[in-house]
């Protein structure tokens, strides 16, 4: 599948106005995303169900949302990406409000569900389409600014949604979630009417074309290692941070309240560093700052498993974030790279294996929770190490010199 869009002759301004309205959107849906894991222990209440049935939220979201994302990304290339784009945050609207509808925990998984199918188009095809508007020397910055939006997010929602959640119910945190993604939705529709982007021009899209192209992106092997550290990044960062909430009630006896002020720190390095990070990756490479936000990631949860003092805890949960966003952001720089001639396709492919990632990651570090934390976070911690110390060599080429 060959894609002949070229780089729109549009202005920085316009240019910019495009990428801060794509960051708003990214915003929002993250909060929404992860302001349910800290909600686990009082969803579970409200529904009368276990914790462990109310942890099924987190992948059957994330899951449905990997797979999902392998199709909007082959759609993107076929009609455009900003097309796509309004369509997935327009399912988002709707579907946030069907959610508050829940009227117990099956209906809540499978409007879950949904959403992770249908809102799956906006995130990775605004990546794929930063990847598009800026060359790869640029493309730090803006790829920062979207990813300090998904930290910003985090942090907002992961706080801001278990301290109010008590205060206004859960119901009204979706609805009210819906109605700004309208007010995001109708502002994007003007904004990229305004731009009037080129439509693709494709030679058609068949399986082969597709089974090639997914070929052409696993046959490198940079290309192949960069994915794995995605979905490997994915299993950790998303296995430790499900089930924070439960470990802070457990560990230190918190409320709702109290742990929407513990998980504070969680997303604010990304949301306020960010295009600080990417501008750092532009002038320096990857070489070393990925492999360690890897090993920074590793260490503070290791310290997690020695129950220090909350003040400790709550450190730790910040620099944990920050190991995220010195190694998520900068692997999707490499695949904006990866996929010039297809980069929807290889864009797809990069949320499919983060967000499976995400999925099994939450799966997996869940059912460890019943033999003990220490178990669990040292488990998750000697497999971050691992891929962290490989990681000094595996990327010791990625320069930002392409």
């Amino acid at each position: 599948m060959n894609n002949l869009l070229t780089t729109p002759a549009i202005s920085d301004k316009n240019r910019e106005k495009l990428l801060w309205l794509l960051a708003s959107a990214t915003f929002i849906i993250f909060f929404q995303a992860y302001m349910i894991a800290p909600l686990i222990p009082s969803l579970a209440t409200t529904f009368g169900v276990s914790q462990q049935l109310t942890g099924i939220l987190i992948p059957a979201y994330l899951i449905p949302y990997a797979v999902s994302t392998l199709f909007f990304g082959l759609l993107a290339d076929r009609f455009g990406p900003t097309s796509i784009i309004t369509a997935s945050l327009t399912a988002f609207v709707a579907l946030s409000f069907f959610t508050s509808t829940a009227a117990n925990m099956d209906q809540f998984i499978l409007w879950r569900f949904l959403t992770g199918v249908g809102s799956s188009g906006v995130i990775p095809i605004s990546v794929s389409l930063t990847g598009r508007l800026f060359s790869f020397e640029e493309r730090g910055r803006p790829l920062g600014l979207l990813f300090g939006a998904m930290a910003g997010g985090a942090a907002a929602g992961s706080t801001l949604g278990v301290a109010v959640a008590p205060v206004v119910g859960w119901r009204f945190l979706f609805i009210g979630l819906a109605i700004l993604a309208s007010i995001a939705l109708l502002l994007l529709v003007f904004g990229i009417k305004k731009l009037r982007l080129p439509k693709p021009v494709t030679t058609g899209i068949t399986l082969t074309a597709i089974i090639n192209g997914y070929y052409n992106l696993l046959a490198q092997r940079r290309g192949l290692r960069t994915y794995f550290y995605v979905f490997c990044n994915g299993i950790f960062h998303s296995g430790v941070f499900t089930w924070l909430g439960l470990y802070l009630k457990d560990n230190y006896g918190l409320n709702e309240w109290q742990i929407g002020l513990a998980l504070m720190g969680y997303g604010l390095p990304g949301f306020i560093f960010g295009p600080f990070i990417g501008r750092a990756a532009d002038k320096n490479g990857r070489k070393r700052l990925l492999p360690s936000g890897i090993l920074l990631s590793a260490l503070s949860v290791g310290l997690l498993a020695l129950h220090l003092p909350l003040w400790m805890a709550c450190l730790l949960i910040t620099i944990l974030s920050l190991g995220y966003d010195l190694s998520q952001p900068l692997l999707a720089g490499i695949v904006t790279d990866l996929g010039k001639n297809q980069p929807g396709q290889a864009m797809g492919l990069n949320v499919f294996t983060l967000f499976m990632g995400f999925g099994l990651g939450s799966l997996l570090f869940g059912a460890m929770v019943p033999y003990g934390w220490a178990v669990a976070l040292i488990t998750f911690t000697t497999f971050q190490l691992t891929i962290a110390l490989f990681g000094f060599k595996v990327f010791k080429r990625e320069t930002n010199k392409i």
